[in-house]
Parts: structure tokens; C-alpha cells; sequence
């Protein structure tokens, strides 16, 4: 390739080093230079242009980057069309992404003009995040040094998702009189939490003293019936005959390694009886943030078999505890399908207070308060509604006839609202990246608002939580993303889904709606100031 200064008479043919612009005139760099640019670059006054001639076997950026993307095994990954020298690779399925450093290194070292750049060796991916991305630097590169970058990629397993099955994990938890019962039960939601991304389930949990005799009978118990055994421990470990290592070998097991070099993480057991992993958890899996037993359940969920060379192995990069989530490389969008995320309209309630009147069947501008509510919700464009019904079903939808909704029927309705969520989450089905969870009696609710939470949710990729709030102060709607889905099914009684936005342990992103946000009819009373007509 060759690169200079050349006269504008005699460009033709080349490529554009540096973009040009001039009145009338835009040129971008790149661009194989015509005829009709020469002169239009005559007639705008430029005598000269920075540009590149190819020579022989020389190959354009953006074909050279195809060729060496074509080298990589695309199981799992998927590509962006070449642009200015770049293909970004991202993943098709959650999973753990897996980097040969070697074989990345010998590629980078080919020549400064082919790069290639990666996430860091075995991080958990969701579908669709990016983690790697091929970039020819000069417009054209020798096709030699193509040939050779592709064959390093062709003759190894350089880059890698391996996707998450889904695997049966038993939970043994141990009790001591200073653990209180509520951080035992949000252990167990956040660690459910935790199973939701490969799709793994928790089989059953056992509540057992912090004896090393007891742990051993559970264990011994849960694992037939499992893929993993988790212990969560009621004191830390501190030895490697401490309660679970002792425990693990009580019950026939092996004790592969104590302890880890990653902090959060250190206290970390792992075993085995037979095949099947045993993981006694560090006090920090209690909390959502990443810690080192995310890393190894990851490992597990994906196919391998982690041991003792493994865990010492993670030393460099293990300190998770002072460092900001590491930002991912620059993006150039690859298509992608767009969020499913459905609207989901509480209308099953009792309205005990209402004194014998229907809260949801009060006209609000002509309209019953539910048919109102289920328009906003179609208004804003989801990719579905539907619409939870129990007390006084055959009226409320009567009054939503014709709407393009789906009826979801509570027999449970008696017991709460969370029987509601679960009966509405459960009719989503495995497509729904997320949901707007509305409340009927809302009336100031608009499609207009609905739509702020849904693209603010699009924003944030689909893995926040976004709620309205007014001034400051949290209210409804709520966007839910998948990720939650495990946790809401597990709700009973009269409770909606606000201890899983609190302890979720995912972004909140707050919408200001105004008083809408705010203002829902639970009276008599309050149907009237709202500008309700009541109805029996």
C-alpha cells in the first residue's frame, strides 16, 4: 500500500486516507475515488488529497477483516457486516465467554495494522453483549498477513461462548442462633436470582443445624438428586477440617480445594461427591454483587469442571472488591432483535375499602377505570397486554371487549396481589425479555408514560429495573426484566414486587411521570377527587 500526497489529477482510483469536506462536497474517508469526484474536487478548489493506492496482493480493510472473521468457529457467536475495518463479535446465548491468551497474543503479534481485542478470559456474557471485536487499522493490509492472522484463529479455539445449561442445584443452609431467618430467606431469593441466567433451577432448600453431622446427612440426601450441591454456611470457614470441608467428607465426598484468590471470595470450599460438584459458599455470596463463587458456578453451568489449578489460577484480576465494572470496548451496532417486553395489568383485586362499589368499574371520561388503564397500556405499544382478572370477572371484562388484549383469570385473587404477579409472569412465556407491571386503579397512567419506561428500559439493554416516580418518590408502573421473572414466582400473600426491586441487586433507572405516578383510587373518596363516577 502505498500512502502520501497526491494531485487531485491523478486520485482517481485511489482511496481517501482523511476524509474531505468542502462547500457542496463531503467525502469520506475510504472512499475509491471516481471521475466525477476528481472533479468535483477540482471545482470546489482542492488541488490534493491524502490517499492510498493498493499494490499487488494488497487487501481493503474491510475485506481483510471478513476474512479473518470467517476463521473464527461462529458457534455461539454472531458478526456485525464489516465496517471501516471493523467486525464486532458478540454472543448468542448466555453463557461463559473463553479466551486463549496465547493464541490472541500470536495473532496481535503478526503486525501492529491487524488487531484483535477481546473480554477478559472466562466472564459471564448474556446474548447479545459484545466480546470482541476484529479491527484492521490502515485502509488495506497484505493479503499475506491476512492469511497468516486467519490461520491462527482457523487452527485454534481462540474465542469461545460456551452457552449455560441448565442445572438442578439442592441448598443446604446452616442455622446458628445469631443468623436471623430473614437474611436466610434473601440468600435463598438472591440466590435463585443468581440460577436464572443459565436457566438453572433451585431443586430445594434444607435448613439444617451448623453441625458438621447434620450438613453431612443433607448433603448425602441432596446429592442424588442434584447436578450441584450449595452449603451456604451460618459461620465462615476457617479451616480445612472446619464444619463443610468436614462435612463434605463425612458424607463420602472429596474436598478438592479451600479457599480462593479472589476477594470477594476467599472463603470458598469446593468438593465433590462423585460427579457431582459440592460448593461450600463464601459469606459474600449473601450479597448480589460479583464475588468468586459467581465465577465458579458460571464455570460449572457452562460444562467444566473446575479444580484446584483452576481457582489458583484467578488470582490476577480477582481483586473484584475497590473496581468499577470494566466498560465494554466501543460498539458498532449490530442489528439486533428488538426487546419483547409486555404489559401486564393488575385488575383482580377485591377493593375491599370501596364500601361495595367497583373501583375499576367508576367512569372515568366515559370509560371504566380498567378499560382506561388497559387502553394506556396498548397505547404505549408493548408487545403484548394482558390483563389479570378475579373478583367480579364477567363485568371487568366485559368492559374490555374488543381490546386486543389476553385475559389472564386469578382463581387465587383472595390471597393477594402477588398471586396476581405470578398468574400474569407464568402466561408470559420464554420469548419475554421483560414487563410493565401496571395497576388498574392508576388513572392519570398515560400510553405517553408507559412508553418513557419502556424506552428508558430499551436504553439500559433490558436488564434494569425502571420504575416512575414523581419528584423523586418511588411509584408505579415498574419494568421488570427477565432476570427477576425466577423471584416474583416465588411471592405469596399481599405483596407486590417491591422487595425484589430493592434487593435484586440490578440498576434502577427512575422516570419522572408527574402525580400520575402517584395517584391510584383505593375509596369511595378517592374515585371522586380523581374525577371518577362511581358505579356499583
Amino acid at each position: 500500500m502505498i500512502f502520501g500526497e497526491l494531485p487531485v489529477g491523478d486520485a482517481v482510483g485511489a482511496r481517501l486516507a482523511h476524509g474531505v469536506r468542502a462547500e457542496g462536497l463531503s467525502l469520506h474517508k475510504g472512499r475509491i475515488l471516481t471521475e466525477e469526484d476528481r472533479a468535483a474536487l477540482a471545482g470546489a478548489g482542492i488541488s490534493t488529497v491524502i490517499a492510498v493506492r493498493l499494490e499487488p496482493g494488497d487487501i481493503g480493510e474491510d475485506e481483510a477483516a471478513a476474512l479473518i472473521a470467517a476463521a473464527i468457529p461462529p458457534d455461539h457467536l454472531a458478526f456485525t457486516p464489516p465496517a471501516t475495518g471493523r467486525i464486532n463479535l458478540h454472543a448468542q446465548a448466555n453463557g461463559l465467554f473463553v479466551a486463549d491468551r496465547a493464541a490472541v497474543d500470536r495473532f496481535n503479534r503478526i503486525d501492529p495494522a491487524i488487531t484483535l481485542a477481546t473480554l477478559p478470559d472466562h466472564v459471564s456474557v448474556a446474548a447479545g453483549d459484545m466480546v470482541a471485536t476484529v479491527k484492521i487499522i490502515p485502509l488495506a493490509v497484505p493479503g499475506a498477513l491476512v492469511h497468516a492472522a486467519a490461520a491462527v484463529l482457523a487452527s485454534s479455539r481462540a474465542l469461545e461462548v460456551k452457552p449455560f445449561a441448565a442445572h438442578r442445584v439442592g441448598v443446604v443452609a446452616t442455622e446458628l442462633p445469631s443468623l436471623k431467618p430473614s437474611v436466610m430467606d434473601k440468600t435463598r431469593r438472591l440466590f435463585e436470582q443468581r440460577l436464572s441466567p443459565s436457566g438453572s433451577r433451585l431443586t430445594d432448600e434444607v435448613r439444617v443445624p451448623h453441625r458438621a453431622e447434620a450438613v453431612a446427612d443433607a448433603i448425602r440426601r441432596a446429592a442424588p438428586e442434584n447436578d450441584v450441591v450449595v452449603v451456604f454456611g451460618a459461620s465462615a470457614v476457617t479451616d480445612a477440617n472446619d464444619v463443610i470441608p468436614a462435612a463434605i467428607r463425612a458424607a463420602g465426598g472429596v474436598v478438592e480445594h479451600v479457599g480462593m484468590p479472589v476477594d470477594p471470595g476467599n472463603l470458598l470450599v469446593l468438593g465433590r461427591i462423585g460427579a457431582v460438584p459440592v460448593l461450600g459458599a463464601p459469606g459474600c455470596a449473601r450479597s448480589p454483587k460479583e464475588n468468586g463463587f459467581d465465577w465458579v458456578l458460571a464455570r460449572i453451568f457452562a460444562g467444566e469442571k473446575p479444580g484446584p489449578q483452576e481457582i489458583t489460577g484467578m488470582g490476577v484480576g480477582g481483586l473484584l472488591a475497590e473496581i468499577p465494572s470494566r466498560p465494554q470496548p466501543r460498539d458498532i451496532r449490530m442489528p439486533e432483535r428488538p426487546l419483547s417486553v409486555a404489559a401486564l395489568v393488575l385488575a383482580a383485586g377485591r377493593a375491599s375499602r370501596m364500601q361495595g362499589s367497583h373501583k375499576l368499574l367508576a367512569a372515568f371520561e366515559g370509560k371504566a377505570l380498567v378499560r382506561r388503564s388497559a387502553e394506556a397500556a396498548l397505547a404505549a405499544r408493548p408487545s403484548r397486554v394482558l390483563v389479570v382478572t378475579g373478583h367480579r370477572a364477567e363485568e371487568i371484562e366485559a368492559e374490555l371487549a374488543g381490546l386486543r388484549i389476553d385475559i389472564v383469570r386469578n382463581p387465587d385473587h383472595a390471597q393477594g396481589m402477588s398471586t396476581s404477579l405470578r398468574a400474569g409472569v407464568s402466561a408470559l412465556g420464554p420469548g419475554c425479555d421483560g414487563v410493565v407491571v401496571m395497576l388498574a386503579d392508576m388513572p392519570h397512567v398515560t400510553g405517553a408514560d408507559v412508553r418513557r419506561l419502556l424506552d428508558a428500559f430499551a436504553a439500559a439493554g433490558g436488564h434494569a429495573i425502571v420504575r416512575a416516580v414523581s419528584g423523586g418518590k418511588r411509584g408505579n408502573p415498574v419494568v421488570l426484566p427477565r432476570a427477576t421473572f425466577a423471584a416474583i414466582l416465588q411471592l405469596e400473600g399481599d405483596v407486590g414486587a417491591r422487595h425484589i426491586v430493592e434487593s435484586a441487586g440490578l440498576d434502577v433507572v427512575d422516570v419522572e411521570i408527574g402525580a400520575a405516578a402517584h395517584v391510584d383510587v383505593d375509596t369511595p373518596e378517592a374515585v371522586v377527587a380523581a374525577g371518577g363516577i362511581l358505579r356499583d
